[in-house]
């Protein structure tokens, strides 16, 4: 058994996959900022308590011509994405809050930061550990 195989390890694992797919999300809500009738997007909240038994799954992307390049994205098979309630929407339809999106980009990446730092020092405490018991 390797020690990223520890449950806390892949709690942390599925929370920094559930972050990747958020940011992705949040993107493309940017990228469409402009898109009559877009209607604005993001990822169901995570809890831990979903994660035991959570397998991870890869997404990758259609190619419909043969000059598309195909790419794939790790995720998590419980990162629901729901479209969002805005009270702002612009006479096309759009619902997409620049100022919104830009402070939920900034939050989920100090929470994936705070993830990361989490296993880092999960893995030091352990290498810490190993290296004193020998």
């Amino acid at each position: 058994m390797a020690i990223t195989d520890l449950p806390l390890f892949q709690a942390l694992k599925s929370k920094m996959q559930w972050h990747q797919t958020r940011q992705s999300v949040l993107a493309q809500n940017i990228a469409n900022a402009d898109t009559p009738g877009y209607l604005a997007r993001d990822v169901k909240e995570y809890s831990f308590k979903d994660h035991i038994g959570r397998q991870s799954l890869n997404l990758s992307t259609e190619t419909t011509a043969s000059g598309h390049i195909r790419g794939s994205l790790g995720a998590t098979n419980s990162a629901k994405i729901k479209e969002e309630n805005s009270f702002e929407v612009t006479p096309s339809g759009n619902s997409v809050n620049l100022e919104e999106q830009m402070m939920q980009i900034t939050e989920n990446q100090m929470d994936f930061q705070a993830a990361t730092t989490l296993y880092t020092k999960g893995l030091g405490l352990i290498r810490t550990a190993l290296s004193k018991s020998v």
